[in-house]
């Protein structure tokens, strides 16, 4: 049985930092967590939520760690949950998108070091196409609004041949960045956890996988183009505010989440759509 709740958010800006969030965890001050306390981890339902609860279910009690997962179905309320000590860490996002997050709004959510855990490879998905070079001129492409993600959308596109971006352009690139356009593509900008409902609406979707798999669309089987594994900088990573990475649950997490069992997991329920990152 799976002992996770569930939160669904319907509206949300990213400087949303005093959204009102009811208190779901322990929280922890630097140097003053107890050892012994559960250990309250924010994540995205599939697969982060997932694997934390395989965690819970069979290697935590044995590691002396209690874990609570708490499950939010968007990409801002995890990280304004653990800056405000509402959770003590959370795990669904990579560091491209945190650094993002952190410039934009004045937060101090830190990587644990060696929480990297594993990657999804972003994928295109289409219901009208099989493949990529056979969207037609003027084709809707829907992509992530989040900055890192629609940049990283944006470079898988020209890793397939379909556009050229701005020389340079990092992390930030959007639509407006697209230098080359042979096609004449146009762009719908949408949250990510609405890519997957767009795809009756649009020619194609850059979907990230979590949000496919919840879709049942298995990025390794359904996606028409998909990012490669190696050397990308986009592995989801285990987050806490600074000043906690020491905290004793997380050091006993941390080593939970990149153990052999975690990893064998990993490749047995999602069959390369989800990748270990260690």
């Amino acid at each position: 049985m799976r002992n996770t709740a569930k939160i669904t958010v319907t509206v949300l800006t990213a400087g949303a930092l005093t959204f009102g969030l009811s208190a779901c965890g322990s929280g922890s001050d630097s140097g003053k967590a107890d050892a012994n306390a559960p250990l309250t981890v924010a994540a995205t339902p599939n697969p982060q939520g997932e694997i934390l609860t395989y965690v819970k279910d069979h290697l935590a009690q044995k590691a002396g760690l209690k874990l609570e997962v708490k499950e939010f179905t968007d990409y801002v309320t995890p990280n304004t949950a653990v800056q405000q000590g509402q959770v003590d860490a959370n795990y669904f996002q990579h560091k491209p998108y945190l650094d993002d997050f952190n410039k934009k709004n004045g937060t101090d959510i830190v990587p644990v070091p060696g929480g990297a855990v594993h990657l999804e490879p972003l994928g295109v998905y289409s219901k009208s196409v099989k493949k990529l070079a056979d969207l037609k001129k003027g084709a809707t492409v829907a992509v992530p609004n989040d900055t890192t993600n629609e940049a990283r959308a944006l470079k898988l596109l020209e890793a397939n041949g379909l556009i050229k971006l701005k020389a340079g352009v990092g992390y930030e690139a959007t639509p407006k960045d697209v230098t080359d356009n042979p096609k004449n593509l146009s762009f719908k900008e949408l949250e990510a956890p609405q890519l997957p409902r767009s795809l009756g609406d649009v020619d194609a979707a850059v979907i990230n996988s979590n949000f496919a798999l919840e879709a049942k669309l298995n990025p390794a089987k359904d996606a028409i183009a998909a990012e490669s594994a190696k050397d990308n900088p986009y592995a989801n990573i285990l987050v806490v505010k600074k000043g906690n990475e020491n905290d004793p649950r997380v050091k006993k997490l941390t080593k939970l989440l990149t153990s052999p069992e975690v990893k064998k997991f990993i490749e047995d329920k999602y069959e390369g759509a989800v990748v270990p990152a260690f």
